[in-house]
């Protein structure tokens, strides 16, 4: 007797031994037993999850006589009438399966279609099952449509494909839809254990659990794969045999690799990818089963040991629970994203080992880290900016400075006299600088207007002593920590404001500026005035340009002000395009607020059900 593979020899004969799919299974069982019978059905879902199953499931619960030739329609067919048997078997003559992958064409359609004039010969329905429908033709759907809109009462439609993207909507809109969904790995392996205990096979855990994960929610992969370790193994599932078979990646070397990253060892990561091409290790699969062990330990990172539901009988549990103890949660996320992102360079390097040995080490070299000293690279100009502190008698740590001097920056510069414009700023690289004033510029805060901190006394005595000769300026959002916004909020109204706006206004009606510097003015709030000069501070740094504040400068000058400009890069809260954007969005509200009190818009809203159409009220 001929051997029957598993995929087929455990096909399921009916709902109840379905798996997987029992949102399906719910809705076809009580739409039979209600007798709410469509007459096309379209089953969509990838390969191997039960499309060709469930049609003849269906087909045997519509044609279906009983044991004692007495039954009706019914969700539970008794396989055991002639034509539960046949349709099993596959020659029940009432029941025909249209492969469209080979049979594509208008006329294979037509031959199918011509059978529905006829009534059926032994069931209770003519069932047509046309697998891959997609492949059908253009003119071979067309020439369906007709009979699947209205078929005879005798006749049913079911329809499966794996791309239901490609079947027309009007083939789509004449069928009830069913998506087969891709099978947990957890519910194939229990599927497996049952069909190797049915047939006396040993198998580890382990196994099973490597045989489910490569079945990629393919209930038919997953048997074939098992039939394939059937014979690898010599009638027995071992884990290292079936790993063998597989060509999948011990897990120990992905842990270890893990660890090895988690603690920042390059060598070890080296090393165990030399140990991958040893062995013959596929380089894409370790990434898969990295990104698969990482995605584990992100989830018992977010949610904890209790809430994550791993599974304690599982091996890997506890090599789990230790990386996600050693890797912090941005490590994670970073790792998991370069994994994913990396197979596809593997294609592109001479060597997939080199491939993916640069893959694991561009976590290193973008390693995150904790502490925000260290976060970013000292700028150039950072040596020279450390010497100005030691000249100035800060030998204090930084860090241990910015607790003291940047609140009572930020507090002068809460302040609306006009000699404030000299701050504290971060440039890209530090998280404190102090900057010398240009020469020939006055410093605008004198020394009597910050007395040195009391804890700065205490601690640094030296330091507290000069530092108040020390000119800065606080601004207290970086260029880098600023958003770009690309519809400007509201402004917050000051007197300097009034002023620029004013100024600005009566340069752009006289066409004084135009081009950038036109919009250099309009984004950029005035923070403070001198005599001699203004402060001026924007959101994008495109603006900050030596060119646009020189013909602003001009500009100004022909209005009466000569005076020079400094720009800064920060947050805007003041600006004459903000106050504009301001000014127009009240007009366009007031518009639409005369538009919906008009008591006619209002009648033909209320009688008619008309609508204003979004984005049509304009104000005048």
């Amino acid at each position: 007797m001929s051997y029957i593979v598993l995929a087929r020899k455990y096909r399921p004969r009916n709902f109840a031994q379905m798996v997987g799919q029992d949102h399906v299974v719910q809705a076809l069982s009580n739409a039979l037993r209600s007798q709410r019978l469509h007459h096309a059905y379209l089953f969509t879902g990838t390969r191997g999850v039960g499309k060709t199953t469930v049609s003849r499931i269906l087909a045997k619960s519509l044609n279906c006589q009983g044991p004692d030739g007495t039954g009706g329609i019914t969700a539970t067919p008794c396989g055991l009438c002639q034509a539960c048997v046949d349709i099993d078997s596959g020659r029940f003559v009432d029941y025909t399966e249209l492969d469209a992958a080979s049979n594509r064409g208008v006329d294979e359609v037509q031959a199918l279609l011509e059978q529905a004039v006829y009534k059926p010969v032994q069931g209770r329905f003519k069932v047509f099952m046309v697998d891959e429908v997609h492949m059908l033709t253009g003119h071979a759907f067309n020439a369906m449509l007709k009979t699947l809109e209205e078929p005879p009462d005798y006749l049913k439609f079911v329809l499966a494909t794996t791309d239901p993207q490609k079947v027309p909507v009007t083939v789509l809109s004449r069928c009830l839809q069913f998506n087969l969904r891709p099978m947990a790995p957890e519910t194939i392996r229990d599927h497996l254990a049952q069909v190797l205990g049915q047939e006396s096979v040993s198998a580890d855990a382990q196994s099973l659990r490597l045989l489910a994960r490569a079945a990629r929610g393919s209930m038919r992969d997953a048997l074939s794969l098992t039939d394939q370790a059937i014979a690898f193994g010599g009638g027995a599932l071992a884990e290292t045999a079936v790993r063998q078979m597989l060509g999948s990646v011990d897990r120990s070397y992905v842990f270890s690799l893990l660890q090895a990253l988690a603690a920042g060892d390059g060598r070890t990561v080296v090393q165990t990818v030399d140990t991958l091409r040893l062995h013959g290790l596929s380089a894409a699969s370790t990434l898969e089963e990295m990104a698969t062990a990482l995605h584990r330990i992100a989830v018992l990172q977010s949610l904890g040991p209790a809430a994550a539901q791993e599974d304690a009988a599982d091996p890997e549990a506890a090599d789990i629970a230790q990386i996600a103890q050693l890797m912090p949660a941005d490590e994670t996320q970073l790792l998991y994203s370069i994994c994913l992102h990396g197979r596809a360079d593997l294609g592109l390097a001479p060597d997939e080992y080199a491939a993916l040995t640069m893959v694991l080490l561009r976590l290193l070299a973008f390693k995150p880290t904790n502490a925000t000293t260290a976060a970013r690279p000292p700028s150039p100009g950072s040596a020279q900016e450390k010497k100005t502190l030691n000249d100035a008698g800060l030998g204090a740590p930084i860090a241990a400075l910015t607790a003291v001097l940047v609140p009572q920056a930020a507090k002068a510069a809460s302040a609306t006299a006009p000699d404030l414009a000299l701050a504290v700023t971060r440039p890209p690289g530090q998280n404190l600088a102090v900057h010398e004033p240009d020469q020939g510029s006055r410093p605008m805060v004198s020394e009597r207007d910050h007395d040195a901190p009391a804890e700065l006394q205490a601690q640094h005595p030296a330091a507290a002593q000069r530092l108040v000769s020390v000119p800065v300026r606080v601004t207290q959002e970086s260029r880098h920590d600023t958003p770009a916004l690309d519809k400007p909020p509201g402004f917050v109204a000051s007197p300097e404001g009034d002023f620029w706006y004013d100024t600005v206004q009566k340069l752009v009606q006289a066409q004084a500026i135009n081009a950038l510097v036109r919009e250099l003015a309009l984004q950029s709030q005035l923070v403070a005035r001198d005599e001699d000069q203004w402060l001026l501070r924007v959101e994008r740094e495109s603006l900050n340009q030596a060119g646009n504040r020189e013909r602003l400068c001009l500009a100004l000058k022909e209005a009466g002000f000569a005076v020079s400009l400094a720009v800064e890069v920060g947050r805007v809260n003041d600006s004459p395009a903000r106050r504009n954007a301001s000014a127009s969005a009240e007009r366009q509200a007031a518009a639409e607020h005369r538009i919906l009190d008009n008591p006619m818009v209002q009648t033909w809203m209320r009688d008619f059900g008309a609508k204003i159409v979004p984005g049509s009220i304009r104000p005048l």
